[in-house]
């Protein structure tokens, strides 16, 4: 039996560690936390609010003692429904942002109307089931106190609130921004961005140059007496929080060209050539049945969504191509697909950041895929960011044991475009070397040329 391992990420709450431990999820509670885990086991009957919640139980004390704790202190445990794939939110697009948002919210308002609130607003208390928001992080949720202020409002905007606005208001993507800020998008920073005319909404007005007008005050400490003594209605407090989902329930993202968003639909196969191609993955998939699928370069979820259909349990896509992912977002909640499309930069990836870069894990860190599909993929990184073509194989490779990688031969028209600023300085890029580069780390179990231009499949197993 492995032993239980604390998530260094979750030291933040005094009350409560998470950790794991065979594939399972536990959340320890200390003395401390008793009072508001004896209140949150309460909360978890009430139907209206457990819909919003991660699936959870209290573990027995037996079962505490199995865990074998290296701590002497008494204690209290939860048990969690293991995430599949913890991903953060500067890899989400815009509308998965927007409906974790809402689910915040909406989970917020339903814990009002039953004598209780949150503690904190963090984007990082929303998970995903694949195309579903769950709240994770129950330990956040306290019984209401008459009177109480939203103390994550500030969190809230940073996290949620402002990376949308960004987005819808002024055609600026969050996400390497976010990525670069723990916290999310700076109130104030945002508030430089805006124009007069953003003023004349209520939401941003209120929840972002108010805000930063008070959160200017308060660092010259002239801003005390606002809110000293003064209490906020319940009322009050659900009609914030009512028109933030309003607000938020009515942007959209601000058009821009995209630059694969397309690809599915306009590329370089004709019919016979992806006939080709989604015959020599579903019969691999057919024969070879995979639980965890990653998928390079997914574009709109085509492929991901054609090994699924093949008998793939769940595909995790990425891309840096946010309309693309967008797109496969809105296709993975329409067909209830066991699939999370995901932006990711491979030659900018998420890496590990916070304190002591432990609070939230990079890419590297996060892998658990017994698959890794990468379809017409890698010359992006050897062609046209000038990577190594030994390193593509080497790094595709170390994603998973087996695969299906796709070489596209430098006369392909796609390559044609992309050398012709540059020109053609890839004297080693070609079918040969990788063949040979692929062999030194894997098996190579079968191949088909599926295009006229010569673009070929090769599967591989380690």
């Amino acid at each position: 039996m492995k032993k239980l391992t604390i998530d260094e990420g979750s030291f933040r709450d005094p009350d409560a560690r998470v950790a794991y431990l065979n594939n399972s999820v536990y959340r320890i509670v200390y003395p401390n936390g008793f009072k508001k885990f004896d209140f949150i086991k309460r909360i978890l009957k009430n139907k209206s609010i457990a819909e919003y919640l991660i699936d959870t139980e209290e573990v027995s004390q037996q079962e505490v003692e199995l865990l074998e704790l290296d701590i002497d202190t008494n204690v209290k445990v939860f048990k969690h429904k293991k995430i599949d794939y913890i991903s953060y939110p500067y890899e989400w697009s815009f509308y998965r942002l927007k409906d974790a948002a809402l689910h915040h919210l909406n989970l917020h308002i339903s814990l009002l109307k039953n004598n209780a609130t949150l503690i904190d607003a963090y984007s990082y208390n929303v998970q995903f089931n694949n195309y579903s928001p769950i709240f994770i992080d129950l330990m956040s949720i306290k019984e209401y106190s008459e009177g109480e202020f939203w103390t994550g409002h500030k969190q809230f905007c940073e996290s949620f609130l402002n990376p949308l606005v960004l987005k819808s208001k002024l055609g600026i993507n969050y996400n390497n921004w976010f990525k670069g800020n723990l916290e999310g998008i700076d109130t104030g920073e945002l508030s430089k961005l805006l124009k007069f005319r953003h003023m004349f909404s209520w939401n941003i007005f209120y929840n972002i140059l108010l805000l930063n007008y008070f959160e200017k005050k308060y660092k010259k400490n002239e801003d005390l007496k606002i809110t000293k003594n003064k209490k906020l209605k319940k009322s009050y407090y659900l009609s914030i929080l009512t028109n933030l989902v309003n607000f938020i329930e009515s942007l959209k993202p601000k058009k821009e060209t995209s630059v694969w968003g397309e690809y599915s639909r306009d590329n370089t196969y004709n019919d016979e050539e992806k006939k080709n191609k989604y015959e020599f993955i579903s019969n691999y998939f057919n024969k070879n049945k995979s639980n965890r699928v990653l998928d390079l370069g997914c574009n709109n979820g085509e492929y991901s969504k054609l090994a699924i259909q093949s008998g793939c349990k769940s595909v995790v896509g990425l891309d840096y191509d946010l309309n693309a992912i967008d797109e496969a977002y809105w296709i993975s909640k329409k067909e209830r697909l066991n699939f999370l499309p995901l932006y990711f930069d491979v030659s900018n990836p998420s890496s590990d950041i916070g304190w002591h870069q432990k609070e939230r894990k990079g890419f590297m860190k996060r892998l658990n895929f017994d698959f890794v599909l990468a379809l017409a993929f890698e010359h992006h990184l050897a062609i046209a960011k000038n990577i190594p073509l030994e390193d593509v194989i080497n790094w595709i490779t170390s994603l998973a044991p087996k695969g299906i990688i796709e070489f596209v031969p430098k006369n392909d028209v796609t390559i044609q475009s992309m050398i012709k600023l540059k020109g053609d300085i890839f004297p080693n890029y070609n079918l040969e070397n990788f063949k040979n580069f692929l062999s030194k780390k894997t098996k190579i179990t079968s191949e088909k040329i599926v295009s006229k231009s010569g673009r070929t499949l090769f599967s591989f197993e380690k």
